[in-house]
């Protein structure tokens, strides 16, 4: 995904930070059917590069069109500057304003896409990455997402330090990874006028019926893949307690050695004798590698991402037992009497 981002342009310096996304109606249907074309066959991400253009402080995704798959005959670079081309020549815009990756209900949060994303950002200064939830859409809620990262994080991707001290310094952390930048779907006048007509031919009955979100698959599926991140977060804590104990350990190594020494010195000084020579401490006494904090960091995310959306299912099955609790009460008054 890195290389993807060179063949695009730079933006000047001074242009204007967007503070919204526009995305044409056509362009949310190719994603939309690209997104769902993938995760029926082969249950793969499904990737794709974003055209338009930034007028002021809005960017326009205008067209889009899907990555190729992994083919080692094929060139990924050289397709997209080819599909750029044509798409120039009858006149659609072919600016390189981001990409867009399928997700499975808020599992999207990763390190390759943290690493993509800091590759287009610094290489297109407005571009954006569009999530698109494709099992929490099919249940009848559109999820579309566009996602920018912050400063703190291309800082820390820029200097390639993923220690303690270094994402303490730059005051970072899994909910200051990305920023939400608000998306606006716009579709034709005609397109709009179509679609009240449908909306009038829908009966009441169906149009007002509830699509739930709190179904017993899904909340297994994402309390399952819960329980996967907190067990891989519990992992890094256990490596990086071990680090912990391990640096102690070395330090009281070293405390003691000193101490060693300086006592030989003084007692040789006593003699008459010339002190020990002087050694490296460091070199005797190597420090330890200090694990990356990165993942835990991403993992963090995820853990967080599932909650809020088993908050979700949880509060509407909720609703809908109370629902069906009064209607129950209701059935069994009328009866009675």
């Amino acid at each position: 995904m890195a290389n993807r981002a060179a063949a695009s342009r730079r933006v000047p310096e001074n242009e204007a930070a967007i503070t919204y996304v526009q995305c044409d109606g056509l362009a949310v249907m190719k994603i939309v059917k690209h997104c769902h074309e993938e995760s029926c066959s082969n249950m793969e991400v499904a990737q794709g590069a974003l055209l338009g253009l930034v007028v002021e402080n809005r960017l326009e995704i205008t067209n889009c069109f899907p990555f190729p798959k992994h083919d080692d005959t094929m060139d990924e670079e050289e397709y997209q500057l080819d599909m750029m081309r044509r798409l120039r020549r009858v006149n659609v815009d072919h600016f390189h304003v981001g990409w867009y990756q399928s997700a499975d209900v808020g599992n999207f949060l990763s390190q390759s896409l943290l690493e993509s994303q800091y590759h287009y950002q610094t290489s297109i200064e407005e571009s954006v990455v569009v999530i698109y939830d494709t099992k929490k859409s099919a249940r009848g809620f559109l999820t579309l997402k566009a996602y920018r990262l912050t400063p703190q994080a291309i800082a820390m991707y820029k200097d390639g330090d993923y220690t303690p001290d270094a994402l303490r310094n730059l005051k970072i952390g899994y909910e200051s990874l990305f920023i939400e930048v608000p998306i606006v779907i716009r579709n034709s006048p005609l397109t709009n006028i179509m679609m009240s007509e449908l909306t009038e031919m829908i009966p009441e009955e169906e149009g007002s019926k509830f699509l739930d979100l709190g179904t017993a698959s899904v909340l297994e599926g994402q309390l399952r893949s819960l329980m996967e991140r907190v067990d891989e977060l519990n992992q890094e804590a256990i490596k990086f307690n071990r680090y912990q104990q391990l640096v102690v350990r070395q330090q009281q190594d070293k405390h003691r050695w000193l101490l060693k020494r300086a006592q030989e010195n003084s007692a040789r000084a006593a003699k008459d004798e010339p002190p020990l020579p002087e050694e490296d401490v460091n070199k005797l006494f190597k420090p330890h590698p200090v694990p990356p904090r990165l993942n835990p960091m991403i993992v963090a995310g995820q853990i967080n991402t599932y909650s809020q959306h088993i908050s979700q299912f949880c509060s509407q099955s909720l609703a809908k037992l109370y629902l069906t609790q009064a209607l129950q009460n209701a059935k069994e008054a009328k009866q009675s009497n």
